[in-house]
């Protein structure tokens, strides 16, 4: 077995993990249950979050399964390109020619637009700064190392997918409610994805 088809199985051994996590939130939320999994809440929510209306506070309990889900999938996303590029190219892969420059240069505005607001930097890694979209364009545009992985589909399914993935990211992203056909569009398009890396 070759070292991109280890790095495959084991980026599906880890998105396999991320969902069976998720479903046991589900399980534990669905039938008010605690299964010892859960981290003690902080202060802060102890504090503030009884003060907001219930009704918001069950839509934010709803859309946070939508919310855990998209972010396991979004950072499984990113580790699978880091990793396969990184198999490709080295630790160095992002100053390589196959990060296009237009991609590297918006990075680096984002970077320093956090920078200069005197927030903490999210991550140290240029990858975390890409829109979901340009995950795509990436790889898209490396489809020579990405088609082994996706070897029972094409750089069109993949794009088609991640499309459909990005338009229902926004409201998830942008603390709206998800109308009951894009939470099943939602749960297809995830389905989608592991279907097209099996």
């Amino acid at each position: 077995m070759s070292s991109k088809e280890n790095i495959a199985l084991m980026q599906r051994f880890g998105m396999a993990n991320q969902l069976a996590e998720i479903a046991l939130n589900a399980v534990e939320q669905t039938h008010s249950i605690d299964l010892g999994r859960a981290r003690p809440e902080e202060d802060v929510q102890e504090a503030y979050l009884p003060q907001f209306d219930d009704s918001v506070r069950g839509e934010a309990a709803e859309m946070s399964r939508h919310y855990e889900m998209f972010y396991c999938l979004e950072k499984t996303i990113r580790n699978l390109i880091s990793d396969t590029m990184k198999a490709s190219e080295g630790v160095s892969w992002w100053d390589s020619a196959r990060v296009p420059a237009r991609l590297k240069s918006e990075v680096e505005t984002r970077i320093q637009r956090e920078t200069d607001s005197a927030v903490t930097l999210r991550s140290d890694e240029p990858i975390d700064y890409t829109t979901f979209g340009e995950l795509g364009e990436l790889i898209k545009s490396n489809w020579d190392l990405f088609g082994s992985i996706f070897s029972n589909s094409s750089a069109r399914a993949v794009e088609r997918v991640l499309a459909n993935l990005n338009v229902l990211r926004g409201p998830i992203a942008h603390c709206s409610r998800l109308a009951g056909d894009e939470v099943v569009r939602l749960e297809l398009s995830v389905r989608d994805w592991f279907r097209l890396m099996a």
